[in-house]
């Protein structure tokens, strides 16, 4: 659907010398994690962009397996009510221990599941790139994301850290990586 559309718009603007204005794009940004693992809905055409809705998936329990099946039930779910066009997800960071870094790749692996399982692409962007996107600092706090995410979409939704974090990379999406598919385009 999107690829048709997009020959559609190459083609006005080609051949007729039509200026046609993007259709939003609806972008499911996972924050993965093996405690909470957050998810945000937006919709951006590459230079605006609409919340749709955020959230986080609290795994319980200590079973890893079990943990991942609900990561990737729950995401697939997500996506079968909301019907997103693209998913981003954060890369793995260096994290404190081996073991946590393991737990989180994990987590990031049955998120990415679930998406291709859907037929979404799938971009992975560094935790450094989404604060730089959306803060501007790639050093960002967690705080200071919560406020620009709150800012950039103009919404008083009160966001918890992951769900903030989550819409805050689908926001890197929109900013960098669809922004950059839609100037190829012209």
């Amino acid at each position: 659907m999107f690829k048709m559309f997009t020959l559609t718009l190459t083609f006005l603007k080609k051949h007729w010398r039509i200026s046609v204005k993007p259709e939003f794009t609806r972008i499911l940004g996972v924050d993965p994690g093996s405690i909470r693992t957050g998810f945000g809905l937006i919709e951006s055409n590459g230079q605006q962009s609409r919340y749709i809705d955020s959230g986080h998936i609290k795994l319980n329990g200590e079973n890893l397996p079990l943990k991942l099946g609900q990561i990737f039930f729950d995401l697939s779910q997500i996506i079968e009510q909301y019907k997103p066009h693209e998913m981003a997800i954060e890369q793995v960071f260096m994290a404190k221990n081996a073991g946590s870094a393991l737990k989180l790749g994990q987590a990031r692996g049955a998120a990415i599941t679930a998406g291709v399982n859907a037929d979404l692409p799938v971009y992975e962007y560094s935790a450094k790139s989404v604060k730089q996107a959306v803060v501007g600092y790639g050093a960002a706090s967690k705080d200071q994301i919560q406020l620009m995410v709150s800012k950039i979409l103009n919404t008083r939704v009160s966001m918890q850290e992951d769900e903030a974090d989550a819409v805050a990379i689908a926001l890197c999406h929109a900013h960098t990586g669809l922004k950059n598919y839609l100037n190829k385009e012209k």
